[in-house]
């Protein structure tokens, strides 16, 4: 079909009056549009453009062969496609958006579209577009089973799925908001009908599609109508066309063609080769191990994308692994990039460099498209370097992204929470957020997915069409586990390729996490059947995937690439916490390493609280002097990134001998962190995590130690066994861990006393030990171990439960075949809000360190701010590097009494921040706290005395 102007071309169809009423209709006012005020059919058009360049050069293509098979076969997916993203908009063609601009209301009641004030009465444009879109479509002869999928794409275009019902437009309105007449119900099919014509249809009936697609295929769609839409918002790239004369798809393309390229979006690898074994060497400069060559195995081997769970020692080389096994099921199964989730901001700044060389390898320049996403992420040095400047105000280039609310309309007057502004975290550039390519980030990200609130189809779309990898699985709570199940069960529903990454799983664990994949691959509320054994060795892969005729699996396993460390086993029992001797355990763990290190060597101390690494640290410092380290999470941004960056080069592992060294850390040092200790000291912890913990111990062979720490030693305390009766623990550590694991894991250790376990060998019988319901505990401990496993089984019910209310799916919908009402009882709030609901525990916040004095304010390094605490460009890095996490205790009197400097109000980067403002003693008073920065021990609260 030629492809002309609309004006020109629609003229030979359309009503004259109507064509005319087509020529004022408004998308985006003048103040919105770069000075001019931009037709609502010019946007339409130019977002459908937009989309054409998203699927000609960003889609996976896994992603367009779902598209075509939906929108009728090959060469109908991309029409499809630019036509679902374009009309998303249609809504706006109702008095309820057109009123909202004067001077463009005044020039459509000109053309005799009129309509009756409703005073405070308001109808979301989104909302109408959905009802408008039903209407139109149902008069085109389209079938129910498509319009019903079809039109919460366009309702929820603003970050929530509405239920039908929720579509009407306020009774009060008496239809004045819709539009009353004749002449409204002809213009609105028209903007459907020219918009339709205009992308190459003959009409709305050859636009149906053939088949609908799985609810996941439509959340990851509906996700990117959102990109779509939010590019085609940019006025730098599409200012107003008032004219429709000037309208046309064609031009509309030419513009979506520069803006793709200004902003340098683009896909991954797009299509790769199945890599070869030999790949391996090319990416890594080294042959595969065998349990490397294992996992490769079990991806070419599997007959669709599917889960692939590894289960691997410490060392194991578990994240290369798992980067091959990617390119082999991206090869497979067309997917277009990836995402590496990590347990914690710590562990994903190394990721991020190997995987930016892993990148590097797989295609030249594609180094420069991975992305690290996490709140610190401008704290790592490597990421600066990569950091482009995206203007003073980057999110303004957007506008707000609740678009109503742009021309007035409150959100208040429909209950909504005001959200924050811009989408400038996912656009901020060519190497940002969750929609680039390469993702390395924290396993939020993928747990935010799961969770029932605004735009969660943005979060969906940054994960589709993308291999997933998450590492450290198994250090999920029963809380995070039901996010991280709900996740699965989307992703398998999405047919997303992903890879689990874990020292060991229980295996009821395992069994958790393939059943949740497979329903989710079924559209199923419960798993298919499957028998599933548990590996028979270590290291292990156990894979699961869905074909036609059912769920297939393959477990397998092979030798360790290195032989079992024996590790000997100590306890030193934590005394009494007497008044009297407060000190006593903290001392006591100074004269062992005074007398293990006296040659030399390197310790890691590992706390189950900042306080009592901070009272550690102290204690270690007056004997030891600058040997000693600390690394928490209260420092603040600018000294955890320098700490951490010091512990890896001190403890590093190295082929001359190492200075003494002695890192005190909370569970930061847990996982995923390359240091090799001669010596480990550590507190009482449930098994799994204690051997996360026995693997920073002798980690690289080749180390030169000291005799004394020739021989791998772990030395447990935080916990004292009487012998009478079960063993006092630490208060503070049953309460993160809880009693019952606690209580098995030190019968385990009290057994090992002054033995070995053999690492990483014993590794799943320990683990299995402790998790299973074999009995374990001496029976002067029974009656204390079934009281705790009462207390803890009722606390893990009630966890998960609490978790239910935030899920995605709500309970016993997720065999649910369309979107609508999705977000019935969604969470609203901040983005704060957002990341406390997938962890358990009470709410933390964070907040900027400034110092306060007559003069105004100085950065956490004394230098001076603007009066009002304006921020100098070359001081920003600064400045945010003195942002730091309180703990839970001050969260709610922080969250009130704290705010941005007034200077701070309008920044860009700064103006969500709290500051904490520290006085010429450097202090600051919170409720009955008084809290202090210590350049040494890092944030320091000590209760105000009465």
């Amino acid at each position: 079909m030629k492809e002309e102007m609309v004006g020109e071309y629609e003229f030979e169809f359309a009503d004259p009056d109507v064509m005319r009423q087509l020529g004022v209709l408004w998308g985006k006012s003048a103040a919105r549009a770069a000075g001019r005020m931009n037709l609502l059919m010019c946007h339409l058009l130019d977002t459908a453009a937009v989309a054409e360049q998203i699927w000609d050069h960003y889609l996976a293509p896994s992603t367009k062969a779902w598209l075509e098979d939906a929108a009728g076969g090959p060469g109908c997916g991309r029409r499809f496609f630019g036509w679902i993203c374009g009309v998303h908009d249609c809504g706006k063609a109702t008095p309820a958006f057109q009123q909202m601009d004067e001077a463009g209301a005044r020039a459509v009641r000109e053309t005799g579209l009129t309509w009756v004030s409703t005073g405070r009465q308001r109808w979301r444009h989104d909302r109408a577009g959905g009802k408008l879109i039903r209407d139109v479509l149902h008069a085109s002869g389209w079938a129910e089973d498509h319009i019903s999928w079809v039109w919460p794409l366009i309702a929820g275009h603003h970050g929530k799925f509405p239920s039908v019902g929720q579509l009407r437009e306020p009774s009060l309105a008496r239809g004045h908001l819709h539009g009353k007449g004749p002449e409204w119900r002809r213009v609105q099919s028209a903007v459907v009908e020219v918009f339709t014509r205009q992308m190459g249809f003959e009409g709305l009936k050859e636009v149906q599609p053939l088949r609908v697609p799985s609810r996941a295929d439509q959340l990851h769609l509906s996700g990117l109508v959102v990109m779509a839409d939010w590019i085609a918002s940019d006025e730098r790239y599409f200012p107003g066309i008032d004219h429709l004369r000037d309208v046309g798809l064609s031009v509309s393309r030419d513009r979506a063609v520069k803006a793709w390229e200004e902003l340098g979006l683009r896909g991954g690898w797009s299509t790769l080769a199945v890599p070869g074994n030999e790949a391996f060497h090319d990416r890594f400069g080294h042959g595969p191990r065998s349990s490397q060559l294992m996992v490769m195995d079990a991806a070419r081997r599997m007959g669709g994308p599917g889960l692939v769970i590894v289960e691997a020692p410490m060392g194991e080389g578990k994240t290369k692994t798992a980067l091959l096994a990617a390119e082999i099921l991206a090869a497979r199964f067309g997917a277009d990039g990836v995402f590496v989730g990590m347990p914690t901001q710590a562990t994903s700044d190394p990721i991020f460099s190997q995987v930016r060389e892993w990148a590097g390898k797989v295609a030249p320049g594609l180094e420069s498209q991975v992305a690290l996403l996490h709140g610190k992420r401008r704290f790592n040095r490597e990421w600066q370097e990569l950091l482009e400047q995206a203007g003073d105000r980057p999110d303004d280039i957007y506008g707000t992204v609740d678009e109503d609310a742009m021309y007035g309309m409150s959100p208040f007057d429909t209950g909504e929470v005001p959200e924050r502004r811009a989408p400038a975290e996912w656009f901020l550039g060519s190497k940002r957020g969750l929609l680039t390519p390469l993702v390395v980030g924290t396993i939020d990200q993928l747990l935010f997915a799961a969770t029932r609130t605004k735009h969660v189809m943005l979060r969906m779309a940054g994960l589709a069409g993308k291999v997933v990898i998450l590492d450290e699985v198994h250090a999920a709570d029963v809380y995070m586990a039901q996010f991280l199940l709900e996740g699965l069960r989307w992703l398998g529903q999405a047919r997303v390729p992903v890879v689990l990454l874990s020292a060991t799983l229980p295996p009821a664990q395992r069994r958790a996490l393939v059943d949740a994949y497979l329903a989710g691959a079924a559209s199923r509320e419960d798993p298919p059947a499957l028998d599933l054994p548990s590996p028979t060795g270590y290291p292990s892969v156990t894979a699961a995937w869905a074909e036609e005729s059912g769920p297939q699996r393959l477990v397998d396993h092979c030798a360790s690439w290195r032989e079992d460390l024996s590790v000997r086993v100590e306890v030193l029992p934590e005394p009494s916490p007497a008044a009297s001797a407060p000190a006593a355990g903290i001392n006591a763990v100074v004269t062992l390493l005074a007398d293990r290190l006296h040659a030399g060597g390197c310790a890691l101390v590992i706390r189950n609280t900042v306080d009592r690494a901070q009272e550690t640290y102290q204690a270690l410092r007056t004997a030891f002097g600058d040997d000693v380290l600390l690394l928490h999470g209260r420092l603040h941004a600018a000294h955890r990134a320098d700490r951490t960056e010091t512990a890896l080069a001190r403890l590093g592992p190295s082929q001359e001998s190492r200075p003494r060294t002695i890192l005190v850390a909370t569970q930061l040092a847990e996982q995923s962190f390359d240091v090799d200790a001669d010596i480990l000291v550590t507190d009482l912890a449930p098994i799994d995590l204690l051997l996360q913990r026995i693997g920073r111990l002798h980690r690289h062979s080749g180390v030169p130690r000291p005799a004394a720490v020739q021989e791998p030693c772990v030395v447990i305390t935080g916990f004292r066994d009487s012998g009478l009766d079960a063993p006092w623990i630490l208060s503070a550590s049953e309460a993160i861990y809880d009693r019952y694991l606690l209580l098995r894991t030190a019968a385990l250790i009290c057994g090992a006393d002054t033995s070995s376990w053999n690492i990483p060998g014993q590794v799943p019988a320990l683990v299995a030990d402790v998790y299973g319901n074999t009995p374990l505990v001496p029976d002067a401990w029974a009656e204390a171990e079934r009281a705790a496993y009462a207390e803890w089984d009722a606390d893990q019910q009630a966890r998960a439960d609490s978790a239910q209310r935030f899920l995605l799916t709500r309970f016993k919908e997720h065999e649910n075949t369309t979107l609508e009402g999705l977000h019935y009882a969604e969470t609203k709030g901040a983005d704060e809000v957002v990341q406390a609901i997938v962890r358990d525990g009470d709410p933390t916040i964070e907040v900027v360190i400034v110092h306060e004095d007559v003069n105004g304010f100085t950065t956490w390094t004394g230098r001076r701010l603007g009066v009002s605490g304006e921020v100098p460009v070359d001081l920003l890095d600064e400045v945010l590097g003195g942002t730091v996490r309180l703990p839970a205790k001050l969260a709610a009197v922080a969250e009130n009494e704290l705010q941005p400097l007034d200077g701070w109000r309008d920044h860009p980067w700064l103006r969500h921040s709290r500051a904490l403002k520290l006085d010429t003693q450097g202090q600051a008073s919170l409720d009955r706290w008084v809290i202090s920065y210590d350049i040494r021990l890092g944030l320091v609260t000590t209760r105000c005395l009465q």
